[in-house]
């Protein structure tokens, strides 16, 4: 019996090194670059924090923070407000529920790039005979475009989880709602979104994920132009990791990202561990 009850960690071993090894190795190795004067190789060379003091002081890492966190806002408020309103009108029982999930999943199927390719067509300048729409050539205006393609492509995957959140709701509280003659947006408002708090509390560290990780769509869409217009932390990060030569500075911007990643999923992380503790 106790042999039994041993195998399972056992069988977990492999998962264990390889997070070891992959990610905690990866971090620290990651993190002691940072605090070298690494350039075009590794450096043994200590110089402590100035790699950090140099990244803040970059005008092209500060304007990739400032675009990040409009995209982060736009994105997340309109992908919870979309995909909300997409998963309370399928879950009216509407016909061809099937296909509409479908139709509506369909975009988070594709890739970034591909996602990015696309609509960089659809959006440049003559791209579609008598539909002018400047806005990816436009520095003021191009993260919005930005924006508006990642939105296209991640409603559909919050609209599934909050479908599923929905579905999870005794339907007697609808039956008591109509009884009371209480207004179906009243009823969604007042009791359903507050039902939703772990749904939501998800969706939002998974959007919240996706934002900081922004790369793909920007390199295939703008490549973070007009100029550096576009430009957020992970392509400062990777062109400065290859392109530049500078392997500290870039491992500087890494740790950032990823401690802005862990910030993230600290709180819901400590909730969780409440709730299982009152539970």
């Amino acid at each position: 019996m106790r042999q039994r009850g041993v195998m399972p960690y056992f069988a977990l071993l492999p998962m264990l090194a390889t997070v070891c090894v992959a990610y905690l190795g990866a971090f620290a190795w990651t993190f002691y670059v940072s605090l070298t004067a690494s350039r075009s190789i590794a450096s043994n060379k200590f110089i402590g924090m100035a790699q950090y003091e140099r990244l803040f002081n970059n005008e092209r890492w500060m304007l990739s923070l400032n675009n990040l966190a409009i995209y982060g806002v736009l994105f997340i408020l309109a992908c919870m407000v979309i995909g909300f309103l997409l998963a309370a009108c399928i879950d009216r029982q509407v016909t061809g529920e099937g296909a509409l999930r479908t139709v509506f999943l369909y975009p988070y199927a594709m890739s970034f790039v591909a996602t990015g390719l696309v609509w960089q067509w659809i959006l440049t300048p003559g791209g579609i005979p008598g539909f002018e729409f400047d806005w990816l050539v436009d520095q003021d205006k191009v993260i919005y475009t930005v924006v508006l393609a990642s939105v296209w492509q991640a409603s559909g995957f919050v609209m599934a989880l909050m479908l599923a959140g929905l579905r999870g709701i005794d339907p007697e509280i609808w039956k008591a709602a109509r009884l009371d003659g209480i207004p179906v947006w009243r009823v969604y408002l007042s009791v359903v979104l507050p039902m939703l708090g772990p749904t939501l509390a998800t969706v939002i560290i998974l959007l919240a994920t996706m934002v900081v990780k922004l790369y793909d769509a920007v390199v295939s869409m703008t490549q973070g132009g007009p100029g550096t217009a576009s430009e957020v932390p992970a392509k400062f990060i990777m062109d400065h990791l290859f392109l530049r030569a500078n392997i500290g500075l870039a491992s500087a911007g890494a740790v950032v990202l990823l401690l802005t990643v862990l910030a993230l999923l600290a709180p819901y992380a400590y909730a969780r561990s409440r709730r299982r503790a009152t539970a």
